[in-house]
Formats: structure tokens, C-alpha cells, sequence
């Protein structure tokens, strides 16, 4: 590989970690004013009107028209239900594709050989849509999981008032801002159209996988079974949510200097280099083509992956 092609790779990477920044900024904005409009004006949801309603929106999902998963590929399609879009599996394969195509290319004009080539554009261009549906997935839960303890203090609320599990489920739905909000409409629809309450509780986990509604569906399954006071048990539960989530911020504050050097530390290695190309193009000329310049690069690059595998470690507390 020759220089102008590994600094058209580096480019490229320092490219694509730009947009990624850009994106999260961007999102993280408009998260945020979602959040205090959702505050100001709460939305009114609508109920899903009909059966066939409830079908298409299971099928816009990728479900099933009876709530389970279509496609062979479990893992998969659990991962796009998860992370709320609507794209199935067509628009995902064809995303891949055309990032299998992009870095194939980039790999030819940097003079990698084919046989490298291809099936690191193949690794690349099918890692892609998963990272992006994971990223959206886990920013999906942690949302859900702000509004969940509001959701069960409606659902307290309504059983103390003397309502049925369902209507105070439909309330949530039609009350709270969404993701919980749709989620809970498609809930509310389920028992509507024939679901019993224990499997609609089991099919709103299996669509969000926050761990906190499957502690949720098993309360709501004993209460059915056993009987019992499940207002208490919900609002014991509501507390320990908020709770846990003080208590990760707080951690996610404490640990905010080990993710900023990890960032600085990835990043200041390869701005040098590409700085120095453009001031000094002939800065690395007497080094370039020694036998041992790209293993060391290469040992270096692994080294400074480690490192940030290590500190990803070390800052990401589980609460």
C-alpha cells in the first residue's frame, strides 16, 4: 500500500468520525428540545382503530401480522423491532450494499488487491447498518427508560383509582411522548384484539428489550396468577428505577475524563500525521519505505486499539 493511499484511508476514517460527530451533536440537540416540548405540551396518541391498524404497524415493524418475529434471522430482526425503525430488511440489505460498494472502491483506488479487498469492503459494508441500528437501539432505551418511571406511576395512579390493568396501560399510551407512548398503544391494541395481558407485556419487552419491563411483565404475570397489590409493587419498582438512573449519571459524570482522553488519544495521533503530510509532504520520505516503518505503524495502531478497548472498560460502569 503506498502512502497516498493510507493517507486517503485515514481521510476517509477522519471523515466518517466527523459525520458521526456531527450526527450525535446534532441528535442529541434535537433530542433534547423533543424532550422539553414533550414537557410543555403532552401529546395526546391516538388508539389504533382497527385489527388490520394493528397489522400494518406490526408489519412496518418487521413483525409478524400475530406480533412475533418474521424472519428467519432472529438476532436481526430483534435488533431492527428494537431500535424502532422502519426499515426492514430489503432497506437494510440494500444499505449494506451500497457501503460494501463504497469501500470497495476506496480499497481499489488505494491499491489494495483484490483479494483483500473484497471481503474487507463485505465485512465493512455489513457492519455498517448494524452499528447504526445498535447505536439507534440503545438510544431508544435509554429514552424509554427516562420516561418508564412516569409510565408506571400513570399505570399506579390508574389501578389505585380503581381501573383495570388495561385501561391504565391504554392511558399511558395515550398520555406520554413516545417511544413508550406507541409502544403502549400497540400494547393497549393487543388485549383490544384478543391478546391477554401477560403475553402483550411480553411482546412490549421483546419489542423494546429494556431489562426493567421484564421485572415489569413479571409482576404483571404473578398479579394475574397469584393475586396481590400490584400498585405497591409497581411504585417500589418506579423508585428503584429512578434511583438506578441518578445513580448512573452520576457515573457517567465521574467517568467523563476517561471517554475525553480516549478520544484525544485516538485522534491527536492521526491529525499530526495528516498535518505534517500537508505542511511537510516530504517529512516521511526517508522512513517510508524502511522494512520495519509499516509493521510499527501497524503494532502502533493495534496498541492504540487496545488501549481504548481498556479504557472503554474502565468507564463504562454498569448501574
Amino acid at each position: 500500500m503506498t502512502k497516498q493511499g493510507l493517507i486517503l484511508i485515514l481521510l476517509f476514517c477522519a471523515f466518517l468520525m466527523l459525520l458521526l460527530g456531527l450526527y450525535n451533536a446534532l441528535s442529541e440537540r434535537i433530542a433534547h428540545r423533543g424532550r422539553i416540548r414533550s414537557r410543555l405540551e403532552p401529546p395526546k396518541g391516538e388508539c389504533i382503530s382497527s385489527e388490520a391498524e394493528l397489522i400494518d404497524i406490526r408489519r412496518s415493524r418487521g413483525l409478524a401480522p400475530d406480533g412475533f418475529s418474521s424472519l428467519s434471522l432472529l438476532s436481526l430482526n430483534k435488533l431492527i423491532v428494537q431500535s424502532g425503525t422502519d426499515l426492514g430488511l430489503p432497506s437494510v440489505a440494500a444499505i449494506a450494499l451500497a457501503f460494501t460498494v463504497a469501500l470497495f472502491l476506496v480499497g481499489t483506488f488505494a491499491g489494495f488487491p483484490l483479494v483483500l479487498s473484497l471481503p474487507l469492503a463485505a465485512a465493512g459494508g455489513a457492519a455498517v447498518p448494524v452499528i447504526v441500528l445498535l447505536i439507534m437501539r440503545n438510544r431508544r432505551r435509554r429514552r424509554f427508560e427516562e420516561l418508564l418511571p412516569e409510565a408506571i406511576d400513570t399505570i399506579v395512579r390508574g389501578l389505585r383509582a380503581g381501573h383495570a390493568v388495561s385501561v391504565a396501560i391504554s392511558s399511558v399510551g395515550q398520555n406520554l411522548a413516545d417511544p413508550i407512548g406507541s409502544e403502549f398503544r400497540i400494547t393497549a391494541a393487543e388485549m383490544t384484539y384478543g391478546l391477554d395481558l401477560e403475553t402483550a407485556m411480553g411482546n412490549l419487552y421483546a419489542r423494546v428489550g429494556q431489562p426493567d419491563l421484564g421485572l415489569i411483565a413479571l409482576a404483571v404475570s404473578i398479579q394475574s396468577k397469584t393475586g396481590g397489590n400490584l400498585a405497591e409493587v409497581l411504585s417500589n419498582l418506579s423508585r428503584v428505577i429512578r434511583e438506578r438512573f441518578k445513580l448512573r449519571r452520576r457515573a457517567i459524570a465521574l467517568a467523563a475524563e476517561g471517554r475525553f482522553s480516549a478520544l484525544i488519544l485516538s485522534t491527536l495521533p492521526i491529525l499530526v500525521f495528516v498535518v505534517l503530510e500537508f505542511l511537510s509532504p516530504h517529512y516521511y520520505n526517508d522512513v517510508w519505505d524502511d522494512a520495519y516503518t509499516k509493521p510499527v505503524l501497524g503494532g502502533a495502531l493495534l496498541w492504540m486499539l487496545l488501549g481504548n478497548y481498556v479504557i472503554n472498560k474502565m468507564v463504562n460502569i454498569r448501574v
